[in-house]
């Protein structure tokens, strides 16, 4: 299973989970196609990482590529799984990091805010696995590895647009999940919590990591290396499945 093609989409902050996923995937001697949109992070309150990309490409060397995309688009989808097979003649596994979020609370909701949460995570999602389930040729051991942010679990009353698309994320695992297994690629979701990418003020974080039983927020290698476990043979028989990784996180107290 090493030598084998992913496309990796949510990449630009080095101290992002798309970055974590991709080191630790190029470790294992996987082939990525890395794509993700920094414009976005860095209209964010907690701001981009101006020479994010151009450092964790040269980190990878010839492990991986990048290509600039954003996923309002409906025909970056396609293209992306296109030019993955395009530079690589195949493609093995999709692991779906990005996520569009933003402040979305009751008495404030906007139409166009909400649709681009529903185009951008759910969407284009949809439309990464279908191009992908056309694409992939093996007939076994495919991988599509989607993010949610654990919305079933409790409320997110600031982002409500967010955890609707984030909620049809989870929704499309078990809807995926038996379309895809004769084709031979299992589908799994994970929630991994919230993880310290450098989003939080320091009272916010200060008092969220109270919650948690080890007194730590989540790190990207924490998720990096369930979606390694993910994409190995060993979870060859795991599919359809949310999988909670949040270190016992208690979200009411």
């Amino acid at each position: 299973m090493s030598d084998r093609v992913i496309l990796l989409t949510g990449v630009s902050r080095r101290v992002g989970i798309g970055a974590a996923v991709a080191r630790t995937l190029a470790a294992d001697g996987h082939r990525l196609l890395l794509s993700g949109l920094p414009a976005y992070d860095d209209a964010q309150p907690y701001g981009g990482d101006p020479d994010g990309l151009p450092a964790l490409l040269a980190e990878l060397g010839d492990a991986a590529g990048h290509v600039p995309a954003d996923l309002l688009d409906p025909a970056v989808p396609a293209g992306l799984v296109a030019e993955a097979v395009r530079r690589h003649g195949r493609l093995d596994g999709v692991v779906a990091v990005h996520a569009y979020s933003t402040h979305t609370p009751l008495g404030a909701l906007d139409a166009g805010e909400i649709d681009r949460h529903l185009l951008v995570n759910v969407r284009a999602t949809l439309l990464l696995a279908d191009a992908f389930a056309t694409a992939f040729t093996a007939g076994t051991g495919g991988r599509l590895v989607l993010f949610s942010s654990g919305q079933r679990l409790g409320p997110m009353p600031g982002e409500l647009a967010y955890a609707a698309s984030k909620a049809g994320v989870e929704n499309l695992t078990a809807q995926l999940a038996p379309l895809l297994m004769p084709r031979g690629i299992t589908v799994n979701c994970v929630n991994p919590g919230p993880t310290d990418t450098g989003y939080a003020p320091p009272d916010v974080h200060t008092a969220v990591a109270r919650l948690f039983p080890g007194g730590r927020w989540g790190t990207p290698e924490d998720a990096a290396r369930l979606v390694r476990f993910l994409c190995s043979p060993e979870a060859d028989w795991i599919t359809g499945q949310v999988i909670d990784s949040e270190g016992g996180f208690h979200r009411y107290r």
